[in-house]
């Protein structure tokens, strides 16, 4: 701190007025507190602390006049003003008579007239008014929440539209309406363009047709560029009669044509019987997976399991698993399998549930579950596909930052994990998070970081190392 060079000579014989004017100038609040800690004066701008009623803590002790968590902030601030310490800002909560705390920054420095008998000790104490500051942080807060969720939303978007493009039925091409270059195919489409797919990407597009069927393309693909949408075509590609039919759709970067390619009837009848084959081979390919798949009736009761499954509970014959339950063997008996049902019965699917595999013998391995629900005429079916994962390497690092996990995930937790323990880490995780956050507004100042979060240094030292996020205490520290 920098004093004048020459106070004697630049403030002598200053008018009690004067003095008074520059006071109340220099904070939002100010505040005339004698040696015992009553508030004395009162002075106040002309901004909305008039409203505050700040007159009446006239003649109370300032310590009474603040929240009970800012108490010892009041007693530090006015111990440094006697002690001669160099003035120190602190955050202050006072209770506001129109409902939410008011929010001051408080800054104590003692006078006294010592040439006066009996001389008499006061402290003046500035106050600045933080609620801007506070209404600001908090909009920044609730700005980043939204756009986290904008951001997870467009992701869900985009994930949604990413899988019906990769399993739609028909083959679908994605074409840039300037060049007229396809953009993007869908397995289906590839399929469909046989060798020559490998090119199909990046070529103009009618692309691998006849004159007279190319002809025919790009009038409809014209008729789509006028009115968005057009009637099927047919046109041969690789000896298949197919129906093209388009339509566009705009976005920021330009216009996009969607071609759908669909088989015709005839085509669709004569793979009929392949169909059959492809299900046989389908079945013998889910007999054969290395990760274990578990068909289950309405209750759990096993109908179906491949030799993986029976290989990871150690047992010889499909016959000795079926008509058990698979809550004979999964995580804690009979309480996971009943979440899993539950789960599937409101939701339809469940992806990488987390558990363990017990068999016969008690020896436990680390496994993940997903699974589906689908309606038969012989009733409804549950499907399980378990993978073992005790032998998979931890990719996470210290400086991974988990999400909160949703309500809906949370209470997936309940049944196999105790409450305590889902609370334990939640609070943790929040804790953790907004400790990050004050550090990131106030640029890594702790000190800042702390009177942001109410802590004292010290709290913010310990829950620094506690959660790994500074450095490791030298000797001399310790």
């Amino acid at each position: 701190m920098t004093f004048f060079a020459d106070p004697a000579t630049t403030f002598t014989d200053l008018p009690a007025e004067s003095v008074s004017r520059l006071i109340s100038g220099c904070a939002d609040l100010a505040l005339v507190v004698d040696s015992e800690g009553i508030v004395c004066d009162v002075a106040y701008g002309p901004g909305s602390l008039n409203t505050e009623n700040c007159d009446s803590w006239v003649g109370q002790a300032l310590i009474q006049t603040v929240t009970k968590e800012s108490r010892a902030k009041i007693t530090s601030l006015l111990r440094d003003a006697e002690t001669d310490i160099t003035p120190r800002w602190r955050q202050v909560n006072h209770p506001s008579p129109r409902g939410a705390d008011l929010l001051l920054s408080y800054c104590a420095v003692k006078v006294s007239d010592e040439g006066r008998e009996p001389a008499r000790n006061r402290s003046v104490v500035f106050g600045r008014d933080l609620r801007a500051l506070s209404d600001l942080q908090q909009r920044l807060v609730d700005a980043q929440q939204e756009a986290l969720q904008d951001n997870w939303r467009l992701r869900d978007t985009q994930s949604r539209n990413r899988h019906l493009f990769q399993t739609a039925s028909d083959g679908v091409l994605i074409i840039d309406a300037t060049t007229q270059k396809v953009v993007e195919a869908n397995p289906v489409a590839l399929q469909m363009f046989g060798d020559k797919a490998g090119k199909l990407v990046g070529s103009s597009f009618p692309y691998s047709l006849d004159e007279r069927d190319t002809q025919a393309v790009q009038n409809m693909l014209a008729t789509v560029r006028t009115s968005g949408k057009s009637e099927g075509v047919r046109a041969q590609l690789g000896g298949v009669v197919l129906n093209f039919a388009g339509s566009m759709f705009r976005q920021e970067v330009g216009s996009l044509l969607v071609v759908r390619l669909t088989r015709t009837q005839t085509e669709n009848n004569s793979e009929t019987d392949a169909s059959s084959g492809v299900k046989d081979a389908l079945l013998k390919l889910v007999q054969s997976s290395p990760d274990c798949v578990v068909v289950t009736d309405a209750e759990g009761l096993i109908v179906s399991a491949n030799e993986a499954f029976l290989e990871l509970v150690h047992l010889t014959a499909e016959s000795q698993v079926r008509a058990e339950s698979l809550g004979r063997w999964l995580g804690r008996t009979g309480v996971e399998l009943n979440v899993l049902i539950t789960t599937l019965r409101q939701r339809g699917s469940i992806r990488l549930f987390p558990t363990s595999l017990r068999d016969d013998h008690g020896s436990v391995t680390d496994i993940e579950i997903s699974a589906t629900l689908t309606h038969e005429s012989e009733g409804t079916l549950l499907g399980f596909m378990i993978r073992d994962v005790s032998r998979r390497p931890s990719v996470l690092t210290k400086g991974d930052k988990e999400l909160p996990r949703s309500a809906s995930q949370l209470a997936e937790l309940v049944g196999r994990v105790p409450m305590k323990d889902i609370v334990g880490e939640t609070s943790d995780l929040i804790e953790q998070l907004c400790i990050e956050a004050a550090l990131d507004l106030t640029r890594d100042n702790r000190a800042a970081a702390a009177e942001m979060l109410g802590l004292s240094r010290q709290s913010l030292y310990v829950k620094l190392r506690r959660y790994g996020m500074s450095d490791p205490l030298s000797d001399n520290e310790k």
